[in-house]
């Protein structure tokens, strides 16, 4: 499919019916007035600012509309596809089961909005659309109103996002869910706008808490938000003093941006606020000096990387292993003595770093010789890799070699090496990098406070933890009464007895929008929602409405004006739901029992396993086995174990016996501040 040139309306002409601005589309009234339920709202618009594609795929039909980006003279589609439970690969829903949407019932259309990338616009939609991860925007609604935003990325060329997120108000959806994966610069961004603005990066678009994993409630990620916000300043350079002595890396950061504020900065949140609405004088990170690129380790670098260097020289640094520099040196020596020898040295510096909490945990030239000569004899051997120990990797260390700030000796140290490859860039904060690109200072204290000064601090590891552990959001379109000549409610069906005693395993809470005339009887609002439940739901196809709880007993030809005002919640009575069909639950057929000791009662998306006795699923994470690790083909959960071998009286045990890995994430004195 190839759009329309842009050409007819730089003429002047009138566009094309399906072709609609972009930064207006979702404005009020545009692209058309829609005042119905989302079921009706997406019908009336695929019919009158959609074209019907001439092609489906997988069997779908596939709806387009233009959007023009006149600024920019570019057309981009908006493509709509409508897809049929029933003749679905896929008729139930994951993102809903994520979301704590399982008990939903399965709606009988999903309707799926998509952006495709830049280089596919000119193209049309192929098989496997559905499944790519490249849109600019993928939005799944139900008919029902209910969807998932699952994919958004920026146009490119620097089109705001607010236009594209916020496209779902075109159909007055009911809630939509996200899973806030976002990142930056390895920054968590659900992290970062928490403890700087108490919400979420999509926060900004009116996406508020909705699901948390691994038991995470409200109340616990509002607190967890209220614990890093409230962290001072002050408090924070003498706590990372204390910890690893990089006090004037942390505060030479904090008073740039406290003198360059006009108010106080007294907290974290403050300081992250404030950096946030800077402009960075190199927004991108083209051609610049002071930006580097973490590794995997979160280790704060400490004194030895702060050198007084022309900031025209100043480069990320690349770390070899010296296995490999040590294959390539020109030596006498064969390469397993050469390793041998810097084994021996970064064990010299271990310890020296174990017996030095505060100030220099680096070794002198001399210092690291005179440890090494009590292992080997050799000077001329260790001389020679001393001179070949500078950004090198040793085991699980990096080694590096540069001049103490205050001593101005050179010195040796390491840092601890997590996940890192030779080919990682380092960072090698300097004192005149920072402050010349606030996305470089806000990165460094993002990793070196949140996730490394404090992760002793049981109570800010927690408080870090569970807001990573809060992934999903939500967005809410209330339901509106305008004032116009029609009747809406908001109705729900009651079972009867016979469906409660058939379906007693999951609460039952459908309900729908309805819309009648002003004129409309009571008889005309049971046949409006029965019609829009067999509409809308595979399990009401037959229903049969026959009362309205609260007007029970009015007369069928009673005129609804006056008699029921607009607006209200109606409960309707009925009979005829099939919970015979396998298209019940949102959740699937299938039936299982979730209780894991962080208090999960419900899939969440996160990694489960089972217990082969009780069949109760639990987190992986929660007993103790790793993402990286295989599930074990035989799993007995704790309780489980318990039961079959009851420990004995006189044995006991203490926690700090066992690795923290098969242990509870946290105390229950730990938990207890997140209440």
């Amino acid at each position: 499919m190839e759009p329309p040139i842009l050409e007819a309306s730089n003429k002047g002409k009138k566009k094309p019916p399906n072709f609609y601005g972009f930064h207006t589309f979702a404005e009020p009234g545009f692209p058309i007035s829609l005042r119905g339920p989302f079921r009706d709202n997406i019908r009336q618009f695929l019919q009158e600012c959609a074209k019907l594609e001439e092609y489906n795929v997988e069997g779908m039909p596939v709806w387009c509309t233009f959007l023009v980006l006149e600024n920019k003279g570019l057309v981009l589609p908006l493509y709509t596809i409508e897809e049929n439970v029933k003749k679905s690969a896929k008729p139930f829903c994951d993102p809903c089961r994520c979301a704590g949407w399982s008990n939903h019932l399965v709606s009988k259309r999903k309707y799926h909005v998509i952006i495709p990338v830049e280089d596919d616009w000119n193209k049309p939609l192929n098989e496997g659309v559905l499944d790519l991860q490249n849109h600019i925007l993928h939005g799944l609604i139900h008919c029902n109103g209910f969807g998932h935003l699952l994919i958004i990325n920026g146009i490119e060329g620097g089109s705001k996002l607010q236009y594209i997120i916020d496209f779902f108000s075109v159909f007055f959806c009911r809630q939509i869910t996200v899973e806030d994966l976002s990142k930056k610069r390895k920054m968590d961004l659900r992290l970062l706008y928490g403890v700087a603005y108490g919400h979420s990066w999509f926060g900004r678009w009116g996406y508020r808490f909705f699901q948390g994993s691994f038991g995470v409630k409200e109340h616990n990620y509002t607190r967890a938000i209220d614990i890093l916000s409230s962290l001072e300043l002050d408090q924070i350079i003498n706590d990372c003093c204390q910890k690893n002595g990089c006090r004037d890396v942390i505060g030479q950061i904090i008073r740039h941006y406290r003198d360059m504020s006009e108010t106080n900065l007294t907290t974290i949140r403050d300081l992250f606020r404030f950096m946030l609405t800077l402009k960075s004088t190199d927004p991108a990170g083209r051609n610049s000096t002071t930006i580097a690129t973490f590794t995997n380790s979160t280790e704060i670098l400490p004194k030895i990387a702060l050198w007084d260097r022309p900031v025209g020289k100043e480069r990320s640094m690349k770390c070899r292993k010296f296995a490999n520099v040590a294959a390539h040196m020109d030596s006498r020596w064969p390469v397993r003595r050469l390793q041998h020898v810097a084994n021996v040295i970064v064990e010299a510096l271990k310890e020296k770093r174990a017996t030095n909490e505060v100030g220099s945990s680096g070794m002198t030239r001399q210092e690291a010789r005179d440890a090494a000569r009590l292992h080997i004899g050799d000077t001329g051997l260790i001389d020679h890799v001393l001179k070949a120990m500078n950004n090198v990797i040793v085991g699980n260390y990096i080694v590096r070699r540069a001049v103490n700030r205050l001593t101005r000796v050179l010195e040796y140290s390491i840092h601890d090496l997590k996940g890192g490859t030779q080919d990682d860039p380092v960072m090698i904060p300097r004192p005149m990098m920072f402050g010349k690109s606030v996305y470089f200072d806000v990165t460094y204290l993002y990793h070196n406070v949140l996730q490394c000064c404090y992760s002793e601090s049981n109570y800010v590891k927690l408080a870090v933890q569970t807001i990573l552990d809060s992934k999903h959001f939500v967005k809410d379109w209330p339901f509106r009464d305008e004032a116009d000549d029609l009747l809406r409610f908001i109705c729900q069906v009651t079972p009867n007895s016979i469906d409660l005693k058939t379906e007693l395993t999951r609460d039952f809470s459908p309900s729908e929008y309805i819309v009648v005339p002003l004129h409309a009887t009571m008889g005309d609002l049971k046949l409006s929602v029965q019609n829009a439940m067999r509409d809308t739901y595979c399990v009401m196809e037959q229903l049969l409405v026959t009362d309205v709880v609260e007007k029970e007993g009015v007369d069928d030809e009673e005129v609804l004006f006056g008699l029921v005002e607009s607006g209200a919640q109606l409960r309707v009575r009925g009979s005829g739901l099939d919970w015979g069909t396998d298209l019940r639950f949102e959740g699937g057929i299938d039936t299982w029992t979730v209780k894991c000791k962080c208090g999960a009662l419900d899939d969440d998306g996160e990694r489960m396993v089972s217990c082969d006795i009780c069949e109760i699923w639990q987190h992986t994470r929660c007993s103790g086995i790793e993402d990286t690790e295989v599930v074990p083909q035989l799993f007995v959960c704790e309780a489980c174990c318990t039961s079959l071998a009851p420990p004995r009286v006189q044995q006991s045990y203490d926690f700090e016996h066992f690795p923290a890995s098969i242990l509870p994430r946290f105390s229950e004195v730990d938990v207890g501040i997140l209440y």
